[in-house]
């Protein structure tokens, strides 16, 4: 779509190197960061700075990075808690911080997060995880507010789009068919949905669920 990329990865080198390389070839700029983000002030200042210092400034943050892990209340660990908030909550957070500080005040900037439609229709069995993407979704609609005119803060909260850990894709398909659209989606559906909410200017603080409706059904909880 014509964007220059600063491409940040934790531990995934070649996966990062190999979509750089994509994007290039797509006609763009890109260039890849390490960062760790359960130091999550660190990373930020290190992925904004990596952005400003090969393209001069930044004018879009993604905040897609996250752990997805499963945890009951009698399961969860103080561990489990602190890795899911530093990754999936206070990294975006300082990211947004970061990225504020840089866009100037006549400015038209945009951040995306990635949410997840549990964090508004939550059901058990993924605990710190889904109150980390509830927070996510808390700090979205803060956000939009107290950035606005000069920058949007919206979110994606996707459904079934590639499968968990463990899990084939015809496996998630299988388990889509129970979703009112009967199917899974894929990355391109997130990458519509994150193009409309960069190029309409009117739209912020919104939760844009990608799930073929998986948000509607009737939870059953994982006991």
């Amino acid at each position: 779509a014509g964007a220059d990329v600063c491409l940040h990865f934790g531990q995934s080198r070649e996966a990062a190197e190999e979509t750089a390389a994509g994007i290039r070839e797509a006609g763009g700029q890109a260039v890849t960061v390490q960062a760790d983000l359960m130091r999550p002030s660190h990373a930020a200042e290190t992925v904004i700075s990596a952005a400003r210092r090969s393209f001069g400034h930044a004018d879009v943050l993604i905040n897609n990075a996250s752990i997805f892990e499963p945890g009951l209340l009698r399961e969860i660990t103080a561990d489990d808690w602190d890795r899911h908030h530093r990754i999936n909550l206070q990294a975006p957070l300082c990211l947004c911080q970061r990225f504020a500080e840089q866009v100037p005040d006549d400015g038209n900037a945009a951040i995306i997060n990635m949410a997840d439609w549990r964090a508004l229709r939550p059901q058990s069995g993924h605990l710190a995880y889904t109150l980390s993407k509830a927070g996510i979704v808390c700090l979205t609609q803060i956000l939009a507010q107290e950035l606005a005119p000069r920058i949007r803060v919206n979110a994606i909260a996707p459904g079934a789009i590639l499968p968990p850990s463990g899990i084939e894709r015809q496996q998630l398909e299988l388990l889509a068919r129970n979703i009112p659209l009967q199917r899974a989606g894929a990355p391109s559906d997130i990458v519509a949905a994150a193009l409309y909410l960069l190029r309409n200017d009117f739209v912020t603080g919104e939760i844009l669920h990608v799930t073929g409706g998986q948000e509607l059904q009737v939870p059953t909880p994982d006991r």
